[in-house]
């Protein structure tokens, strides 16, 4: 499973028992945590349509919740054999509800249009800074490790990613830091490299949704170019909505690893 990571920039991994499990003790949690009126208050965007519920799981760095043992399962272990035993930030707690997408606050008709078009496709870590919201490398992620809480059709807002595109994404972020040292990575202005990867890759690389249950997990290429699918139609989900957890931990402060590393 860890050669089609590197492969095609993601990998869907069979339910297995751990992971089950886990789920079967953080769903409840991230639905307690959704539904907060103070985590409402940060987190609840697009008009009510998604929860995006940033480092809202109360999990310790080993990824154990209240109640459970520490994360388990194929995708983290092949996770940590690879990139090594990261400690976890507190899981992102992502929730899709029908009708998404729709505006999110400050959100102007072109970026509403990509959201809606282009599944607001991105590559984690480069962060909108400034006023002219320029694109900056301002967190470096190992992966990005997606374990599903909550039973829904394959339609209901699934995880979109481009396949591929880690390769086109990694020789664009190569050409603009890779002759840099790392401690200036942070403060290079991505957003044209950036935006004309993306379309290299809209046109090359085919737009795959990878739908998943409780059990099962994936792993997505820090370098992918991935987002969310639109609710379709008919789309069935619990209530409590569509809810993925989220952990992408960072490499060490230092480390090359983010663009040298496989």
């Amino acid at each position: 499973m860890v050669a089609a990571l590197f492969d095609r920039g993601w990998a869907l991994f069979p339910a297995d028992q751990a992971v089950r499990a886990w789920a079967e003790v953080a769903g409840p949690l991230a639905i307690e945590r959704a539904n907060d009126p103070e985590e409402q208050r940060q987190w609840l965007q697009c008009e009510g349509t998604w929860f995006v519920g940033v480092d809202t799981l109360p999990n310790t760095p080993d990824g154990a919740v209240p109640g459970g043992g520490p994360l388990a399962g194929a995708a983290y272990d092949a996770a940590r054999e690879h990139y090594g035993t990261l400690p976890l930030h507190r899981g992102q707690v992502s929730v899709i509800y029908p009708g998404y997408p729709r505006p999110r606050a400050g959100e102007g008709a072109g970026a509403f249009r990509y959201r809606r078009d282009r599944d607001a496709a991105h590559v984690d870590g480069l962060l909108a800074v400034g006023a002219d919201r320029r694109r900056m490398l301002k967190e470096r992620h190992a992966y990005i490790l997606g374990l599903p809480l909550t039973d829904c059709s394959a339609d209901a807002s699934p995880l979109v990613v481009w396949e591929g595109s880690h390769r086109v994404m990694r020789t664009a972020f190569e050409a603009a830091l890779g002759h840099l040292p790392e401690t200036d990575w942070a403060e290079v202005d991505l957003t044209d490299i950036y935006q004309e990867a993306r379309r290299e890759v809209f046109a090359r690389c085919p737009r795959v949704t990878v739908p998943a249950r409780p059990g099962e997990a994936y792993l997505v290429h820090r370098h992918a170019l991935h987002g969310v699918a639109p609710w379709a139609d008919g789309a069935t989900a619990p209530e409590d909505g569509r809810i993925i957890a989220y952990f992408r931990p960072e490499l060490p402060a230092g480390s090359e690893d983010w663009l040298r590393a496989a």
